[in-house]
């Protein structure tokens, strides 16, 4: 899952392209349309899919529908590789166990943007 422009994601797509990953990527969802890792995943030829935020006026409903999307494509991982969204206690919960975030500060300390400079900030 991705929000931007995927640098993380091309990092996972070239380790499992060398073996150094014995893995594969199912799919890549993105929660902005416009995302640059989109066109990354699609050049690799891994299916995409868009589930805008901002057409939901309740986060539980877009936790719902990302719920369904994840299950239906029914993959081992579910990794955040630079998904800017918190997610709700009942999506992270279903899939407890099965779901990496890949973030530069153990959350929920310093969530969101600009994680480094709040931490330098602080000392």
């Amino acid at each position: 899952m991705i929000s931007g422009n995927g640098t993380n994601l091309q990092a996972i797509i070239d380790a499992c392209a060398t073996q150094e990953m014995p893995a594969k990527v199912a799919a890549v969802i993105s929660n902005e349309p416009a995302a640059y890792g989109l066109q990354r995943a699609r050049d690799a030829g891994i299916s995409t899919h868009v589930i805008n935020h901002r057409d939901f006026d309740r986060r539980t409903d877009f936790d719902e529908r990302l719920k369904g999307l994840i299950d239906a494509l029914e993959p081992g991982l579910v990794v955040l590789a630079g998904f800017m969204r918190i997610l709700g206690f009942d999506l992270t919960e279903h899939f407890l166990g099965r779901m990496m975030n890949i973030h530069p500060s153990l959350l929920p300390d310093y969530p969101g943007l600009n994680t480094h400079a709040r931490v330098l900030a602080d000392g």
